[in-house]
């Protein structure tokens, strides 16, 4: 059986991807995108029905093609962010395949290259980059048993809360995911129990700018990563046409508030006393942007309207004066509980020595430690910003012209030596 031949195959036909392949199309570097189910999956069957980007449009996009249909400070549902990619797949006539899983990816033993075995067959490779994103592996610690007959699924498993079995709803987990759902769910007239931990709580917008504004011009979507922050949990939302998320009123909602979730044990659920001071960090982080956003508009003049009501605090509600540190599950009546735990990478299919002890990818702005292979969408890549749908596609701006790079150095050849009897 003969054996394909590509100059770079690009695994995974999300955002990072799609943009990968862009930039190599410019450099005129031929290539193929292979996709295991459909282009942008994630978005359509790994989501939630109601999500919609927590950007708004004139942001989270690529620079060259707008969101058609939606105004540039909409916040796009999930279905027509993946109609986007679908329609930019088209618009750069990127060659992706759908319906192939790659298998392994193992460096050639006979030459250069690489070998990537897929479910349709062998193709080989002078470079492969990594495009499988972020949102990988759902982690679920193993706090609750299954044999305790609780509901357990992942947030990237929740759909609506029709869903769900009767009952009330445990949601760990104080990111944007955790959040929206825990609200959705209240709004259904569910009794919701939510889990938070340490976490970021950013402002939606202040002084008429949405805070990806300002993430941009204070110059933070391009801070690099300091140890610890390629994990911290933001508390963001593009729901309701974007709002600010603001743990003491969903509690004055009706949702009531947890601290870390510690240990099962008979029944009984035990959280950490962390819960109050998990909140002040959340403020002092959102008063800290909007300390910064005042300084900046001081100090360049800027003609945008004062907000004292944004350092408005609500009253601190009764379930984190008097916390909530033991939780009898079936006295509440929780019989699901939602994990917004977030994703651990799996790149078991790249079978390379470029990895650590943990599992992570050994890598300077995307360039493996093994030469030929490249990651794209990694959080914190090389900035704030990499994960994102606009800031994926400069990192793969820097990996296209890194391989364009490599192949100038490798089609080099020497000009013949003179020698005495030439001359």
């Amino acid at each position: 059986m003969s054996v394909e031949k590509v100059e770079v195959v690009i695994v995974g036909a999300g955002q990072a991807g799609l943009a990968m392949s862009a930039h190599l199309v410019k450099v005129g570097i031929p290539h193929l995108v292979l996709e295991r189910q459909r282009i942008a999956e994630r978005w359509r069957s790994e989501r939630w029905d109601s999500l919609v980007a927590n950007g708004p449009a004139w942001h989270d996009r690529f620079p060259d093609l707008e969101f058609e249909g939606f105004g540039p400070d909409s916040f796009v549902p999930k279905e027509d962010i993946a109609n986007y990619f679908v329609a930019y797949a088209e618009k750069i006539r990127a060659p992706v395949r759908c319906g192939v899983e790659v298998k392994r990816v193992q460096r050639k033993a006979d030459g250069p290259g690489f070998r990537v075995e897929t479910a349709t067959g062998t193709i080989e490779a002078n470079y492969v980059v990594a495009a499988t994103g972020p949102f990988q592996r759902p982690l679920m610690p193993s706090i609750i048993p299954d044999e305790a007959g609780f509901k357990q699924i992942h947030s990237s498993s929740y759909r609506n809360p029709k869903q769900l079995a009767d009952g009330a709803v445990l949601v760990v987990g104080a990111g944007s995911s955790g959040v929206q759902i825990a609200d959705e769910l209240r709004a259904s007239g569910r009794q919701v129990y939510l889990s938070v931990g340490p976490h970021d709580r950013p402002p939606r917008s202040y002084r008429g700018r949405d805070f990806v504004w300002w993430l941009g011009v204070l110059n933070k979507w391009d801070a690099e990563a300091m140890p610890g922050s390629e994990h911290t949990t933001i508390a963001v939302s593009g729901a309701n046409g974007g709002e600010t998320i603001d743990f003491r009123r969903l509690a004055a909602g009706g949702i009531t508030l947890l601290g870390r979730t510690e240990a099962y044990k008979d029944g009984i659920l035990t959280f950490a006393t962390d819960l109050a001071g998990n909140l002040e960090r959340g403020d002092a982080n959102y008063l800290s942007l909007l300390d910064e956003a005042d300084a900046y508009v001081e100090r360049n003049g800027l003609d945008l309207p004062e907000e004292p009501e944004a350092r408005k605090v609500e009253p601190v509600p009764a379930c984190v004066s008097d916390p909530v540190l033991e939780l009898d599950m079936a006295k509440a009546g929780i019989t699901t509980i939602i994990w917004a735990t977030g994703f651990a990478l799996d790149f078991s299919w790249l079978q390379i020595d470029a990895f650590d002890e943990n599992g992570r990818p050994k890598h300077n702005r995307g360039v493996s430690v093994e030469p030929g292979v490249y990651f794209l969408g990694l959080p914190w890549q090389t900035r704030r910003g990499s994960s994102f749908i606009w800031g994926v596609w400069y990192d793969a701006k820097y990996l296209a012209d890194h391989i364009s790079k490599q192949r100038s150095y490798l089609a080099y050849e020497p000009s013949p030596q003179r020698t005495t009897e030439d001359a």
